[in-house]
C-alpha cells in the first residue's frame, strides 16, 4: 500500500484531499506547518490568512479530526526558516521598492520544499505528497507537466510554477479536477464540519507594516518631470497601480506608476502611463520547456495572481525572457511573478524586473 502524506491546514480543500485519497485506498498520514512566529508586536489581524496566530487553533482542530479519521498526523515547526526565509524575502522586497508574492515563495521553499525534507529526516516516510491545490500534473516524456485546475476561477497554477521536477515527481493534486463547489459538495456529502468553511485570502490578514517594522519616513510623491504633488510616510505602503489611498489631488485621476526606494519617492501618472507592452524577467524557471528558447515562443502570460492570462511572446535575451505582449498591459509589478503558458500547460516563469 502507497503512502501520501497531505499537507492539512484545516481548511475543506486539504480535509477532502485526505478523504478522497483515504477511499482511493492509500496510507494517508498528515503534515502541517507550524510557522507563526511570535515575536512581531503590535499584529493587527482581520480576516482569514495562513500566517497569524489562529494556527495554533487550526493545528488543534487538525490534530482532532485527524484522530477521529484513524490518520496519523505530524506537526512540523518551521517557524524560524519560514521567518528566515519567507518573512525576509517579503520584508527585502518590499524595501527595495517591488511588490513581493510570498506565496509563491512559501509554497517552493517551504510547503513542498522543507516541510516534505523535514519531515522524511525526521523518520516518517511516505510515498507522495498531496495537497489541495488546484492544479494538474500529467507526465510527459520523462516530464513532469504542471497544468491549469479545471475550475478557471480557483486554478492555482500560477502560485505553483516554481516547483521544480523533482518536486513535481512526487506530488498529488487530487482537487484538479474538480470545481470548488463540487469540493464543498463532497465535503457536505462526507459530513466535514469545514465544507463551508471560508478560504484563507492572503498569506498574511493584517497590515503588512506590521511586518515590515518600519518607522515612517516621509518622502515625495511626484510626477514622472519631478512635480511634487504631495507627500507620503513610506514608499513601502504603495504597489504599482494603485489609486486609492494616494491623498494627492490632479485634473485626472492618478495612480502608482512606479517606485524609488533609494530617493523614497512614489511616482504617479494618469491611466494611460500605467500601460506597458513589453518587460523583461528573470530568475526564471523552466516547466514544459527543457532547453531555452533559442527564438520567439508564442505563450499565454499571466503576471498578477488574480489577473487573466494575455497573449504575448517570449524571447531569451542575455539571460533573461523579454516578454512582449500583444496589447499595452496595465500595472506590470517589479517583483511579481510573470507565468507562460500554452493551452492549460505552463511552460515557465519568473520575476518581472
Amino acid at each position: 500500500m502507497k503512502t501520501v502524506a497531505v499537507g492539512l491546514s484545516g481548511g475543506v480543500d486539504s480535509t477532502l484531499t485526505a478523504l478522497l485519497l483515504k477511499e482511493q485506498g492509500y496510507r494517508v498520514i498528515g503534515l502541517s506547518m507550524s510557522i507563526y512566529n511570535k515575536d512581531i508586536p503590535n499584529m493587527k489581524l482581520s480576516g482569514k490568512s495562513c500566517y497569524g496566530p489562529t494556527e495554533k487553533q487550526d493545528i488543534k482542530d487538525i490534530q482532532k479530526w485527524a484522530t477521529a479519521q484513524g490518520i496519523e498526523s505530524h506537526i512540523i515547526d518551521l517557524s524560524e526558516p519560514y521567518k528566515k526565509t519567507i518573512l525576509s524575502y517579503f520584508r527585502e522586497t518590499y524595501l527595495s521598492g517591488k511588490t513581493p508574492n510570498p506565496c509563491i515563495m512559501c509554497n517552493a521553499a517551504m510547503k513542498f520544499g522543507l516541510l516534505v525534507e523535514t519531515a522524511r529526516t525526521n523518520g516518517i516516510s511516505f510515498d507522495y505528497f498531496a495537497t489541495g491545490h488546484y492544479a494538474r500534473i500529467e507526465e510527459h516524456k520523462g516530464r513532469f507537466l504542471l497544468k491549469k485546475g479545471i475550475d478557471q476561477h480557483k486554478d492555482q497554477s500560477y502560485f505553483l510554477y516554481r516547483l521544480s521536477q523533482e518536486q513535481l515527481s512526487h506530488t498529488l493534486f487530487p482537487l484538479g479536477n474538480y470545481t470548488k463547489e463540487q469540493v464543498r459538495q463532497m465535503a457536505r456529502d462526507r459530513g466535514l464540519l469545514v465544507a463551508e468553511k471560508a478560504d484563507s485570502q492572503d498569506f498574511y490578514g493584517g497590515d503588512y507594516t506590521d511586518l515590515l517594522q518600519q518607522e515612517p519616513r516621509s518622502g515625495d510623491i511626484i510626477l514622472k518631470n519631478g512635480h511634487i504633488l504631495g507627500k507620503h510616510q513610506g514608499f513601502w505602503n504603495y504597489t504599482i497601480g494603485q489609486r486609492k489611498g494616494l491623498g494627492v489631488s490632479y485634473s485626472e485621476p492618478l495612480f502608482v506608476i512606479d517606485i524609488d526606494a533609494v530617493h523614497n519617492q512614489v511616482i504617479v501618472g494618469t491611466a494611460s502611463e500605467t500601460f506597458k507592452t513589453d518587460c523583461f524577467v528573470d530568475n526564471i524557471v523552466w516547466g514544459k520547456l527543457i532547453e531555452l528558447p533559442n527564438q520567439p515562443v508564442s505563450v499565454d502570460v499571466k503576471y498578477r495572481s488574480a489577473g487573466k492570462t494575455v497573449p504575448a511572446t517570449i524571447c531569451l535575451e542575455d539571460k533573461q525572457i523579454h516578454i512582449i505582449f500583444n496589447e499595452p498591459q496595465k500595472a506590470l509589478t517589479r517583483g511579481q511573478s510573470a507565468v507562460f503558458y500554452q493551452g492549460d500547460t505552463v511552460i515557465g516563469g519568473g520575476i518581472i524586473r
